[in-house]
């Protein structure tokens, strides 16, 4: 066979997997085909979910975020070198040198980091210094929810991993962004931030309604019950 035939069978094969992929993403048994998901070859189906991040359509960005986690774990515990690469792929996404602006890049992070202990254990820190002014900080409003977002996700799972992030947090509090001040809120319950509380009490009267994906699904919530709810988990 050619070369020009092997390569031409090779991005038919891509194009087949991608839309395989995307079929998945838009199932409505998504849970259930996360499980076929995991059975396809890790580290072929890490490309498409990539330009997934980017889709615009949020349901399918997000499944694909929820799909990088189950990929991702899976591939850590049979081949963590590959792994690593693709945290590596995140992480330049994220950083100016790139280019771009690492859409869903740290969603993706902070689901892996939940799904996946080894990996968190190397990257927790990284994951967090985007937070950090002095650090990799995210100038971009809605890449800072991202990030707001990731460091939820891995405090669901390990907070002591994210208890580092706790200052970095607590000034999105007072956030022009609701979204942020929504999610701030929601972190500082999660690590049970005591030196929240005065803040967190100033956002009891906060009516702003918001729309965020949590536990695996998009809700509305006000960033008033998401305060009401951290001083709940303050309570001695």
């Amino acid at each position: 066979m050619s070369r020009s035939m092997k390569m031409s069978n090779t991005r038919q094969g891509g194009r087949a997997l991608k839309q395989r992929v995307l079929e998945l993403l838009k199932s409505a048994d998504f849970e259930k085909e996360l499980e076929s998901l995991s059975h396809l070859p890790a580290r072929q189906v890490i490309n498409p979910l990539f330009s997934f991040l980017y889709n615009l359509d949020e349901l399918i960005r997000w499944r694909a975020v929820i799909a990088m986690g189950e990929v991702m774990a899976k591939l850590a515990n049979e081949d963590m070198e590959s792994a690593r690469v693709i945290m590596r792929r995140l992480m330049w996404s994220l950083n100016d040198e790139s280019g771009g602006i690492g859409w869903g890049s740290p969603e993706a992070m902070g689901e892996i980091l939940a799904r996946n202990a080894a990996l968190s254990e190397e990257y927790n820190r990284i994951l967090v210094s985007y937070a950090k002014e002095d650090g990799n900080f995210q100038e971009h409003e809605l890449m800072q929810r991202g990030v707001l977002w990731g460091i939820g996700r891995l405090s669901q799972v390990r907070p002591e991993q994210a208890k580092d992030a706790c200052p970095y947090i607590m000034p999105y509090l007072r956030s022009p962004d609701a979204v942020a001040r929504g999610l701030a809120a929601w972190i500082m319950g999660l690590l049970m931030v005591k030196d929240a509380r005065q803040r967190l009490e100033h956002l009891t009267d906060d009516k702003a309604e918001i729309e965020i994906f949590l536990d695996r699904r998009f809700v509305k919530r006000r960033v008033k019950e998401l305060a009401r709810e951290a001083l709940d988990k303050l309570m001695p």
